[in-house]
């Protein structure tokens, strides 16, 4: 019997039904009510004519109905396309047609915009946009559109386990976005083995307060919709909302990037009294600095995760009781995975030794959609290319040394940009740090560190490049330029934009 994932609500419905699943602003649906509004929706789709296989797009903020579009789509074995609704129109357009896309929800500003340009998308017509939220065009609103369609179950499709799911777009930190594909039977590994490792169960309580349109919220999406349990969404990220929610709705289980952690541990409503609920605090997205991961450690002992992991489907996890032990590290692979380092030439390093980190898995995607290049490039013999630096320890674990394209040649030695955030991360003054190379015509690259100040601090940014210089292990890592930014770009999974940051740069030293 396939794997597959179209039935998964109907069947907490069925089992669970009375019991509280899903939870966003002041509605509170039990599993009945929200496998009601998931069939109402997908029984809208069918007959708008969308069938198995059919492309669905988001464009959409955090809302009960994303949740509802998101589940709807897959239990007519449709293909989910999350994308987000801060991206301009053109760029939206261009994905969207990368994708094949033949109806989208997307919100009345983003509607006006696409309508303003004049531009057909050419899978989409007319009738296809749905809009959500204010301003809404009567005729074509998410309201009218499931308006007067059954709430019984749609009719199911023949599924195979290798069907789509979705198409999750790549940030686009290092390039162009790529379409990632993930089946039911991935989809379905995010749940069983992301439930394992992170010691949920149907009880557990989730909560969400970033975007869900990006891939890592599948990590604890995923696992919580697979067990049953119950998820709480918020609108947008909001350190207070979340501590809040966090104490009244007794959360055991969080995922947070770097930004809204440092965030959390800087805010004045923060108690270690108030997380006690918690049994997992995981970090994802992008390195966090060592110095604030043990600061969590510190105030709530023994809930701390860290997850290293590509959309295109390796991981690894830092579990809770290794964090003292392997201090430092993104963990190990999960049963299952296999994990390499690989130097230049495609063999094999030791302990201790920086290369390419090569990875494979039951998650891993079956490629880019649309891009056989691009696939085989990145998949070979089963193995994940990642593009990132890092090195094994002699117990396995795993330690990261930044991006491959982000790799400094200074004076002809690598300088790992993350060797030196974390030494600049530990200044009293500094809230955030970002090291990029930029050229030289003396060493051929040179590191320069974007920094973020603690609130109300002042100092001379020349004071702090001398802090940090003073402070780096080889003469070849010292910076030759500190420059003091408000706040870091950041895409909308959290990711800092170093390319922003060095474009910006570059452009002032005009």
């Amino acid at each position: 019997m396939p794997i597959t994932l179209e039935k998964l609500i109907d069947h907490h419905a069925r089992y669970r039904g009375d019991r509280l699943a899903v939870i966003f602003d002041d509605q509170r649906l039990n599993w009945a009510e929200f496998n009601a509004r998931v069939n109402q929706l997908a029984n809208a789709l069918q007959d708008r004519g969308i069938d198995k296989d059919d492309k669905v797009a988001t464009a959409l903020p955090n809302s009960m109905e994303l949740l509802v579009i998101y589940w709807a789509t897959v239990s007519i074995g449709a293909v989910l396309v999350p994308l987000s609704p801060l991206l301009k129109p053109g760029g939206l357009i261009n994905l969207l047609n990368n994708a094949d896309v033949r109806l989208l929800f997307l919100t009345a500003a983003l509607m006006d915009e696409i309508g303003d340009r004049g531009v057909e998308i050419e899978n989409i017509s007319a009738e296809n946009y749905i809009q959500i939220g204010t301003g809404q065009n009567e005729t074509s609103s998410y309201s009218s559109f499931v308006s007067g369609h059954s709430s019984g179950p749609p009719a199911y499709p023949q599924m195979q386990q290798q069907d789509l799911f979705n198409i999750v777009y790549s940030s686009g930190t290092t390039g162009l976005p790529k379409g990632i594909m993930h089946s039911h039977l991935v989809r379905s590994h995010y749940g069983s083995h992301f439930a394992a490792s992170f010691r949920m169960t149907p009880e557990s309580v989730v909560l969400h307060t970033g975007s869900i349109v990006f891939n890592g919220a599948f990590v604890t999406l995923m696992p919580c919709f697979f067990l049953g349990a119950r998820y709480i969404l918020h609108p947008h990220f909001d350190v207070e909302a979340m501590i809040e929610t966090i104490h009244s709705e007794k959360i055991t289980h969080i995922m947070m990037v770097p930004a809204q952690i440092i965030a959390l541990l800087q805010s004045r409503d923060f108690s270690p009294q108030k997380m006690q609920s918690l049994e997992m605090l995981l970090t994802i997205g992008a390195p966090l600095q060592q110095h604030y991961k043990e600061a969590v450690n510190d105030v709530i002992p023994g809930r701390f995760y860290e997850l290293y992991g590509l959309t295109e489907g390796f991981v690894t996890i830092l579990d809770r009781d290794d964090f003292n032990q392997q201090s430092g590290s993104v963990g190990c692979p999960p049963p299952g995975y296999d994990m390499r380092i690989v130097g230049d030439d495609g063999q094999d390093l030791g302990p201790g030794e920086i290369g390419e980190i090569v990875g494979r898995g039951p998650a891993l995607s079956p490629g880019y959609y649309k891009q056989p290049e691009l696939t085989r490039e990145t998949f070979r013999d089963g193995w994940l290319y990642s593009g990132d630096l890092g090195y094994l320890d002699e117990a396995g674990f795993l330690y990261l040394a930044g991006r491959k394209k982000e790799l400094i040649i200074s004076g002809g030695v690598n300088v790992y940009p993350q060797d030196i955030e974390e030494i600049a991360g530990v200044h009293e003054l500094i809230l955030e740090v970002a090291v990029f190379g930029v050229e030289s015509e003396k060493w051929g690259e040179t590191p320069v560190a974007a920094v973020v100040l603690q609130a109300g601090a002042e100092i001379d940014a020349d004071e702090l490049q001398e802090w940090i210089n003073s402070r780096v292990e080889a003469r070849f890592q010292k910076i030759s330029d500190v420059v003091i930014v408000n706040q870091m770009p950041r895409n909308v999974a959290g990711k800092t934009l170093k390319n922003k940051l060095k474009e910006d740069y570059l452009a002032n030293q005009k």
